[in-house]
């Protein structure tokens, strides 16, 4: 199963970064490959929301289910999808103060497989899905330094 560790430091509080991270249904507002995000159920911090992203390079939408468990004390998310296009998908964030910011650190592994396309289309995707996660950390960034 591949694995996709990115990070970045942010120049914004921690308090601020960790708000616009939990705040998952305004990611449409500023992620462009995210169409929609719903809440299906929230029981304290723990989340339930369907997701519509799109794979831009390829024009083809992907749908999951995913559930969110925030420590707030820990400043961390637990991740993984319920049910959708992916084979499995989980991961966690980090958020932690560094250097007057915020260093946000994203772990993803995950499966994504194209019956009969082979180990070159899983190329394709790893790379595709490393430049989505430094896109998420990237549009977060923006965000949290614009606040």
């Amino acid at each position: 199963m591949p694995k996709v560790t990115t990070n970045v430091w942010i120049n914004a509080p921690l308090a601020t970064v960790y708000e616009i991270a939990k705040d998952n249904t305004k990611f449409p507002e500023f992620m462009e490959d995210v169409k929609s995000v719903e809440i299906v159920s929230q029981e304290g911090n723990s989340v339930i929301s369907k997701w519509v992203g799109v794979i831009s390079a390829f024009n083809v939408k992907v749908r999951w289910t995913q559930r969110d468990d925030w420590d707030d004390a820990a400043h961390t998310c637990s991740y993984s999808q319920v049910s959708g296009d992916y084979d499995s998908m989980a991961g966690v964030w980090k958020f932690s103060e560094e250097n007057d910011g915020t260093r946000f650190d994203s772990e993803l592994d995950y499966e994504y497989s194209v019956p009969g396309l082979g180990a070159l289309v899983g190329k394709v995707i790893y790379s595709l899905v490393v430049k989505n996660m430094d896109d998420v950390l990237g549009a977060i960034k923006a965000r949290a330094e614009a606040a």
